[in-house]
Parts: C-alpha cells; sequence; structure tokens
C-alpha cells in the first residue's frame, strides 16, 4: 500500500492508515514535519523543487534523489508518500514506487489507478523520466502518465491510496 497525502494532511493519514514508513519531499529550506511514533529510519526527507527544468535558486529533482527514494521504498510494508500539496512530486514518486514494486505491472494500468485514485494529480514529469530511466521501463512510465494528462487544478490534493496488485 503506497499512500500519498499533502503536509497539512500527513498526520491525520499516519493516523488512519498507521502506516510506519514515510517519504518527505520537501524544498530547500522548509520545515520538516515532526512525527510522533515514526522511527528514524523509517523516516526518509529528500529536499528539491516541484521544477522539471533548471530555475536559478531551484534544486531540481534528480537521479539521486529517484533512485534514494526507491530504495527506501523497495520493501512490502505501507508506506506514506507526501509533499507540499500532494499533487505533484508526490503522485510522481508514489507512480514511480509502485512500479518498482510491481515490475511486471503495465505502466499504463498503474498511470490509470492512480487518476482514478486522485483526479487532481499531476506527476512531476522530470521524476517520472528519472524512474522510467532507473527502472528500465523504456520511456513506458512517462507515456502513461502523458496519456492520463495533467490532473484537475487543486491547491491541494486530498489522501490517496495505490494498492498494490493482490492486496485489499
Amino acid at each position: 500500500m503506497i499512500v500519498v497525502c499533502p503536509l497539512s494532511r500527513l498526520a491525520e493519514t499516519l493516523a488512519a492508515t498507521r502506516a510506519r514508513r514515510v517519504l518527505s519531499l520537501l524544498s530547500e529550506g522548509a520545515a520538516a514535519p515532526r512525527l510522533d511514533g515514526i522511527a528514524p529510519a523509517d523516516h526518509l526527507t529528500l529536499r528539491f523543487h516541484d521544477i522539471v527544468e533548471p530555475r536559478d535558486g531551484h534544486v531540481p529533482p534528480g537521479e539521486a534523489h529517484v533512485r534514494e527514494a526507491l530504495e527506501f521504498a523497495s520493501g512490502p510494508e505501507p508506506i506514506v508518500v507526501h509533499c507540499y500539496a500532494g499533487v505533484s512530486r508526490s503522485t510522481a514518486m508514489a507512480y514511480a514506487i509502485a512500479c518498482a514494486r510491481e515490475p511486471a505491472r503495465d505502466e499504463r494500468e498503474l498511470a490509470a489507478e492512480l487518476r482514478r485514485a486522485s483526479p487532481m494529480a499531476t506527476p512531476n514529469r522530470l521524476i517520472i523520466s528519472l524512474a522510467d530511466d532507473a527502472l528500465g521501463r523504456e520511456g513506458r512510465m512517462a507515456a502513461a502518465i502523458a496519456a492520463i494528462g495533467r490532473g484537475e487544478d487543486a491547491f491541494e490534493g486530498a489522501p490517496f491510496t495505490l494498492h498494490q496488485a493482490g492486496a485489499p
């Protein structure tokens, strides 16, 4: 189970899901959330901005960020992935994690599940491209995300879950 939420709903999402692993995707300088009951080894914070091309004063998502996130989330245990709004960085990384955890599952099927779970999800294209390369998906992840298109406009997303095939 991969749960996505905005920062503003992290505490309630953790309480509701009882997940014990958290991936925080935050901009440089943003305060890291305090996570009561989560062991430090079970919380990874990666810092980069929600951009898709270089921009002065901003840190773009990079190959190292994606690889570190995928390694951290490689186990089967439930994980909560959040960014500030729960719309772009976190939805992209959740999709990447789902593809990594289920290497035989069709990318289009996972992208369609992402769209059904979150009408406002607009996965960061650069994260998707980097994950596509890291996972050897040969452009299929990027094509699947392009096919679902931009999500509905929203200030922030609502929490949602991506279930692994065969999981409840």
